[in-house]
């Protein structure tokens, strides 16, 4: 089903120019050059209607949070554009490994020794593991997936010693109700302290700050696509 779009009166290349233009400021003012953000794009609920004028447009690199929905629509548009980079932004249940690394190129939410293990396997089995993100509950939210700040380092170390996992990056979601630049900042020096380049941080809503704090990837959708329902 098509979602109604907030930002139909725009096309999906003046959206997109109006948050690169975003972006680009705050990377400027925060003395960063602007090819140091990568712009994931949140398509999830989004159908294959909604999402071709954006890889028209140029866009390249999308975010979807679920497996089933994204086997349901990207193999086609992978088809038609084949340099598009996908990655998997929800959680991921360890029994659909296999379908997720024949699918997606980045995979934001390693968050469980289940999960690694999963993966290991997988890559033993000859399956090509996607880029590996190291998900993180900055918050501590019991609700919320992630690997809890003081057993982040324990788990890293594990990943790369005795699972042979490369972690390219953290990723983290902020809790709602509070200042999401504190948790920037801890994801930021939880990444220094691990040796780790990649952050995945900020979304609509602050993916300026995000990126004044170090971010490497803002993941966008209402900016882009509109609200959803």
């Amino acid at each position: 089903m098509t979602n109604n779009n907030a930002n139909s009166g725009t096309s999906a290349a003046e959206r997109i120019e109006a948050v690169c233009s975003r972006m680009n400021e705050a990377a400027s003012d925060a003395g960063r050059q602007p090819q140091e953000v990568t712009l994931v794009a949140v398509s999830k609920t989004f159908d294959v209607p909604d999402i071709v004028p954006f890889i028209e447009a140029g866009l390249r690199v999308f975010g979807e949070n679920r497996v089933q929905e994204a086997a349901r629509k990207w193999p086609e548009l992978k088809e038609r554009q084949t340099d598009v980079e996908l990655h998997l932004i929800g959680p991921l249940q360890s029994n659909k490994v296999i379908d997720a690394v024949g699918l997606f190129d980045v995979l934001q939410t390693l968050d469980r020794v289940k999960l690694a293990e999963a993966l290991m396997r997988a890559r033993d089995k000859g399956a090509r593991l996607p880029r590996l993100f190291v998900q993180v509950n900055t918050g501590e939210e019991p609700q919320k997936a992630g690997v809890i700040p003081d057993e982040l380092d324990d788990f890293i170390a594990r990943c790369q010693k005795e699972w042979q996992l490369e972690i390219e990056g953290l990723m983290c979601i902020p809790p709602v109700d509070e200042e999401p630049a504190l948790h920037f900042s801890l994801l930021r020096k939880l990444a220094q302290r691990n040796g780790i380049s990649g952050l995945s941080m900020g979304m609509s809503g602050d993916f300026e700050t995000a990126i004044r704090f170090g971010a490497t990837h803002v993941r966008i959708g209402s900016a882009l696509f509109g609200t959803r329902t």
